[in-house]
């Protein structure tokens, strides 16, 4: 079964307390070490202007890229080294959409399933998303880029704030799986399209809402806390290829807990 993993790969910026250091991010990078472990039957496919950014992908091979004219570029920040649930983050914002003629030339002959990872708003116009929805596959969907907006009252320019759009519930319609966390729920509201809603919530655990009821998870205890930059993006991952094997949500959840507490361990991916 094959999955096609859709996204930006970014240059990143973390900032722990005092210290920084420069690294490759993004969703898309994130799930690929989980991927590579374990679902090895999957395309990770990014857009950036840096070719030299998939050389840290696990598996080179397993990427293609979509060259534009501009990289995503985020700072995450986390002032308070012993909360790292509270997050300072700001982006570039850049306007490189992944669009249908892109992923037409490059796509594999046969695609089983999507995970879906936008940044921002420009990532996936509603055309590209409409074309992916055409292939009648499970999509998985991580929904927090269609919510970023720019500016906040401390960074007009490269400051992130969340907002609910008219169009959000056209591009839910049909996804199988979405990915997001408390913050997000509460300004989508309920998402009855949706087959799984995927709701994190740091160190506090993770509640699954499906059709048939709403199944709790907790959270795994990390007592040496490395970097959670990308967490959540492990999380996803970890729970969407156990889902691919038809593992019980209760299952899913659980494993997906454990991976991200180890990935909140080590200095950058999985």
């Amino acid at each position: 079964m094959t999955l096609v993993v859709i996204g930006p790969v970014t240059n990143d910026l973390v900032v722990i307390g005092n210290e920084s250091s420069n690294k490759v991010g993004g969703a898309t990078y994130f799930q690929s070490f989980v991927f590579e472990k374990f679902y090895n039957d999957y395309l990770a496919i990014v857009n950036c202007s840096n070719p030299d950014l998939i050389n840290d992908f696990p598996e080179k091979q397993k990427v293609k890229l979509i060259l534009k004219d501009d990289t995503h570029f985020f700072i995450n920040e986390y002032p308070d080294e012993q909360n790292r649930d509270y997050r300072v983050q700001l982006s570039n914002f850049a306007q490189i959409p992944i669009l249908k003629s892109d992923l037409e030339k490059i796509f594999p002959e046969k695609i089983d399933a999507f995970v879906l990872n936008p940044l921002n708003r420009y990532d996936f116009p509603p055309e590209t998303i409409d074309y992916l929805k055409s292939f009648d596959v499970p999509i998985f969907m991580s929904i927090q880029g269609f919510l970023r907006i720019p500016g906040d009252e401390l960074n007009e320019n490269y400051g992130i704030k969340l907002s609910n759009f008219d169009e959000l519930s056209d591009i839910l319609e049909g996804i199988t799986s979405i990915f997001l966390d408390e913050r997000e729920a509460n300004i989508i509201g309920e998402c009855s399209d949706v087959d799984e809603v995927i709701i994190t919530n740091g160190s506090h655990g993770s509640r699954i809402i499906s059709k048939d009821c709403e199944t709790k998870i907790d959270a795994v205890k990390c007592d040496d806390i490395k970097d959670s930059t990308g967490c959540g993006d492990t999380y996803m991952a970890a729970y969407i290829a156990k889902r691919l094997n038809n593992s019980s949500i209760k299952d899913c959840g659980n494993f997906a807990s454990k991976i991200a507490s180890e990935k909140l361990k080590r200095f950058g991916h999985y």
